[in-house]
């Protein structure tokens, strides 16, 4: 079989419960071709949160465990203090990193705690309704946002990478997307890139992967990769923030 449709060993042959059209899956996928190519699946350690990863560990065949809502990174700052050893990296979503999570998330980085973070925007909470994020979209509708994000009522769209380029403790920063052939291919080496900060002992890192969610964008799964492409990469330039 062509390595280009094998199935990566750290992935679990498992259906996947996510909407179709969602970017979990390949972004998953991509972990763990990284993950192999690597050799680091026995010493792996990742961190799920709540929300659409958190059965993260039904899908990847290494140590995955899951972190209160939010707090994620600070769970891996523990497991990486006592287990220095091993690899350690958070899989969060934009409800989870960039809302009830922020201060783990700046605090992590300011530290220089030596973890990676792979981090999904798809603009919107998909697990519990599609209610409006931090990072939804100026004229986004969504579940509490009917009358679209207005920025005197429910502020700007947070850029997290350029947020945490501003702390002494992070190393590296990208922002892809998985819109495009190319994009998945150059979110696959940002991931590794992210992967070899920490075996290197450099410090923080952290990969932003734009996604579609065409349940809660309301969009077919072909019109929401469309839209990535002419609406969200306007908001979240691509490309290396640091590093």
């Amino acid at each position: 079989m062509s390595t280009t449709f094998k199935k990566p060993v750290s992935m679990r042959d498992n259906v996947m419960h996510y909407c179709p059209g969602c970017g979990h899956g390949l972004i998953h996928r991509l972990v763990c071709e990284v993950i192999d190519e690597l050799g680091l699946r026995e010493k792996t350690i990742a961190i799920a949160p709540v929300g659409c990863a958190v059965l993260a560990y039904d899908y990847w065949d290494f140590d995955t465990m899951e972190a209160p809502h939010g707090r994620t990174p600070a769970v891996a700052t523990g497991v990486k203090r006592v287990l220095p050893d091993r690899f350690v990296f958070t899989y969060q979503g934009d409800g989870d990193l960039a809302a009830i999570g922020t201060s783990e998330i700046i605090h992590a980085g300011n530290r220089g705690e030596n973890i990676s973070v792979v981090f999904v925007n798809n603009g919107v909470y998909g697990m519990t309704g599609g209610q409006m994020a931090p990072t939804t979209l100026i004229g986004q509708a969504t579940a509490t946002s009917q009358y679209k994000r207005r920025p005197e009522k429910e502020g700007f769209p947070l850029k997290i990478l350029e947020m945490m380029a501003l702390l002494d403790g992070v190393v590296y920063l990208e922002r892809t997307s998985v819109h495009s052939p190319k994009d998945v291919l150059n979110t696959k080496k940002a991931v590794k890139r992210s992967f070899e900060t920490q075996i290197g002992n450099k410090g923080f890192s952290m990969v932003e992967v734009l996604s579609p969610c065409p349940t809660y964008w309301g969009l077919s799964p072909v019109e929401s990769m469309k839209r990535i492409e002419t609406e969200v990469v306007k908001e979240y330039p691509l490309g290396v923030i640091k590093g």
